[in-house]
């Protein structure tokens, strides 16, 4: 692959379909700006570790999206085998806690491992009146919460955590150390689907994003190589 233009942020490419062969379809009509992919739970599913070993043996970087929440003892070994798979970024819940947050980290092999965990705080999807009904409370403030959270993952040495665009700025400057993961990414004037807090990518990056997943955006459109240069673009530009 080519050297691209300096970004602001990484762009991560959401390979949600059904079949590994699917995604490698997906990937090479995007073409090589797709140098880093997430694989998730619908993709891993259905093909297991091959599909992480097929994009790194196509020298793509992989984040591993499963977001492990278990015992500790069981999230150390998962991440394990993650980070001996070659994945560049695995999540876990850091509702989880401290305990498991941390032997997530031991598992990755330390703080400064190769394979950088990310604590997720509140999915992009929930709001604080649908995150309030899931833990049997009223309507919690995201921001608040999203911070609490940071700052646990922050603790245990995770490498960052995955928040939405509203909430990275007061990750960034509460935690600086950690490198946020922001979801939830459209174009403006964009079909916000089944998310509630959404950016376009380039406000992402301006307010403090290490990474960018873009999904539908890019992967649903007519001209996915020509949706995901115009993301390279806004985040050359962020």
């Amino acid at each position: 692959m080519t050297p691209g233009p300096a970004l602001a942020a990484e762009p991560i490419v959401a390979l949600d379909v059904p079949t590994l062969d699917d995604a490698l379809r997906l990937a090479d009509r995007i073409g090589e700006d797709c140098r880093f992919v997430k694989v998730g739970l619908e993709l891993f599913t259905a093909a297991g570790p091959a599909a992480v070993e097929r994009f790194r043996a196509r020298g793509a970087d992989v984040f591993l999206d499963l977001k492990f929440h278990d015992i500790p003892n069981t999230v150390r070994g998962a991440v394990r085998s993650a980070a001996a798979l070659g994945a560049r970024l695995v999540t876990v819940h850091a509702s989880g806690g401290a305990e498991m947050l941390a032997a997530a980290v031991e598992g990755a092999g330390g703080a400064e491992a190769a394979c950088g965990v990310l604590g997720v705080t509140i999915l992009t999807s929930m709001t604080g009146a649908s995150a309030g009904s899931a833990w049997g409370r009223p309507a919690v403030n995201v921001r608040e919460e999203v911070l609490r959270l940071a700052g646990t993952a922050a603790a245990a040495g995770c490498h960052g955590v995955v928040c939405s665009g509203e909430e990275v700025a007061a990750v960034r400057a509460e935690w600086p150390r950690l490198s946020p993961l922001v979801p939830g990414v459209r174009f403006a004037g964009g079909d916000r689907q089944d998310q509630a807090r959404v950016v376009t990518p380039g406000e992402a990056a301006s307010r403090g994003a290490r990474y960018v997943v873009v999904g539908r955006a890019v992967t649903a459109a007519e001209d996915p190589r020509g949706a995901m240069a115009r993301v390279v673009g806004e985040l050359a530009g962020g």
